[in-house]
């Protein structure tokens, strides 16, 4: 089902009990939230969203993801790949739409991306399928009009953590052969916003969470496992532009692991950028303030044009 958005109504997408509405605006008493929202989403144009789109079925689950696409273009488009968060063993794509609503107004497209939780696949089952996903936005890029030397992932928390591993990951870790393919699956950039970036940190000592210890299991080689799906592990010259995004309260992720990877980053000669958030909390937007978060999407504006990925549609015709 293709559904086309409207401004109102793309200026209106924000996660309620798990779903998607469209509310009049011009009807509401809104939140500070949603009059940032709003604000956020002036768009003049509207948007195409094909939902729950199956990338892959793995553990006998379909796995979805869903397509904004923006309309009346006819050029390709930088593109957003999203992961959402909830410590790999919660959450809903869906729930996450406010994180990348301004995206949407800068009109570029939008693939928001599910993965297998904790419950159903241990690590690295999550990072293999959001591999696939990225393939899998190589792999449609004409009929969608992506364009794959704009793609930049994003996600907050355990998506940070998953969009970190999509952009870091080399080939030779092995994390993508559960979708083998001839694409490079290179990305133009990285948003994390407040995703741990080591993994084995999490598993003993005063930053163990119990999340963490649940994605991976009683498994043998645990600590292995985990250095494998460690942003940290991978850091190394030549990587995308990376931008994090952290509270420096946040009581979850700590904080001193983003600070540890714009360190490590730095050193390595990665351009990157750790934004802190004073007192900022965990879960954007419940976790920072408005005026909180309109310095957090200057920031990414100001650092992905500086790397050449403009707020604006791509000018390359297919």
């Amino acid at each position: 089902m293709l559904k086309n958005w409207g401004p109102a109504s793309v200026a209106a997408i924000v996660a309620v009990s798990g779903g998607l509405v469209e509310p009049s605006l011009a009807q509401q008493s809104l939140s500070p939230e949603l009059e940032w929202a709003a604000e956020m989403a002036g768009l003049n144009s509207t948007y195409r969203l094909t939902p729950n789109i199956t990338y892959l079925t793995a553990s006998n689950v379909p796995l979805k993801l869903d397509v904004y696409e923006p309309l009346g273009s006819g050029r390709v488009t930088p593109t957003l790949v999203y992961t959402h968060g909830g410590g790999w063993g919660g959450g809903s794509k869906e729930g996450s739409s406010l994180t990348f609503l301004p995206y949407l107004r800068m009109r570029w497209s939008v693939v928001n991306v599910e993965y297998r939780f904790a419950s159903t696949a241990l690590a690295p089952a999550a990072v293999e399928d959001t591999l696939c996903a990225l393939r899998w936005v190589y792999r449609n890029a004409k009929q969608y009009n992506f364009d794959t030397s704009r793609i930049v992932t994003s996600g907050e928390s355990s998506g940070g953590h998953l969009a970190l591993m999509n952009g870091m990951t080399p080939a030779s870790a092995g994390l993508d052969r559960q979708c083998p393919g001839p694409e490079a699956l290179k990305v133009a950039a990285i948003v994390n916003w407040y995703g741990p970036s080591d993994v084995v940190n999490l598993l003993d000592g005063p930053n163990m969470r119990t999340w963490a210890v649940g994605w991976l299991g009683s498994q043998a080689n645990r600590e292995e496992t985990a250095r494998r799906v460690s942003p940290i592990t991978y850091v190394r010259p030549g990587l995308p532009p990376i931008l994090t995004i952290h509270g420096d309260a946040d009581p979850v992720v700590p904080y001193e692991q983003s600070v540890r990877l714009h360190q490590a980053l730095t050193k390595a000669g990665v351009p990157n950028q750790l934004l802190t958030i004073p007192g900022g909390r965990h879960d954007a937007p419940k976790g920072f303030a408005p005026n909180e978060l309109r310095t957090a999407f200057a920031t990414i504006v100001q650092f992905l044009g500086s790397h050449g990925l403009e707020a604006s549609i791509a000018t390359a015709q297919r």
